[in-house]
């Protein structure tokens, strides 16, 4: 029986592809490289900052990475201050959590994106003390896929991992879910495709925020509570 959610940040619940970008860009610029087109990001955003960057420089021309050390500093420097930048819920996700906390399941965040910029995030799409639980990167735990941030994540709520629905939109994602032996669910209004869903064995993948409230696994939840 599923007890609660688990749900990835960027590309997830929220739409923050152009605070990225911009922010990203803006870095570039400033050290004299070209910036890249938004839609790129969607393809450098995932496994936190450091693999961010490392990803723009490379694909703007620093292939070794000579520049890595001082961008990444100077990213983490705009991003304090711009991570708000036309950030948005995605249509249809406040709607959906609020009938998700209203059938009496716990909600949580997890998150690559640093734990104060995840926490701003989630403080000014949702309000303070909204979920049961947001957990963005800290130094003392490893960055998904590795599974320790989930099982942190259903230790605090009292929850096994198995009763758990892990809800991403990348390959990392299904990754991080998968190895924390949680129920995995894979969203396509984020940053990735089908394919990459997909091959990352998704147990099921979705196409708007309302398919959360009919997935398969709900109705053995229902069952179960009949019996």
């Amino acid at each position: 029986m599923y007890k609660a959610y688990i749900f990835d940040l960027d590309g997830t619940l929220a739409d923050t592809i152009k605070s990225i970008a911009y922010t990203a860009n803006r870095t570039l610029e400033y050290f004299g490289y070209q910036p890249h087109k938004e839609s790129d990001y969607n393809y450098f955003v995932g496994d936190g900052a450091p693999v961010l960057i490392e990803r723009a420089l490379k694909a703007a021309g620093d292939t070794d990475c000579k520049d890595y050390e001082k961008v990444l500093k100077k990213f983490r420097e705009f991003f304090r201050k711009d991570s708000l930048y036309q950030v948005k819920a995605y249509s249809g996700i406040p709607e959906a959590l609020e009938v998700i906390k209203n059938r009496g399941y716990k909600i949580a965040v997890l998150s690559n994106k640093p734990h104060d910029n995840t926490i701003d995030v989630v403080k000014f799409l949702f309000g303070n003390d909204y979920f049961d639980y947001v957990k963005g990167h800290t130094q003392d735990v490893p960055k998904k896929p590795n599974p320790q941030g989930a099982l942190l994540i259903a230790e605090e709520l009292g929850i096994k991992p198995e009763e758990c629905i892990y809800v991403g939109d990348t390959n990392t994602d299904m990754q991080t879910g998968n190895s924390a032996q949680m129920y995995t669910v894979g969203v396509l209004w984020g940053f990735r495709d089908r394919k990459e869903l997909e091959d990352n064995f998704a147990k099921c993948i979705i196409t708007e925020p309302e398919e959360l409230l009919t997935l398969q696994i709900l109705d053995k939840n229902e069952s179960e509570g009949e019996k």
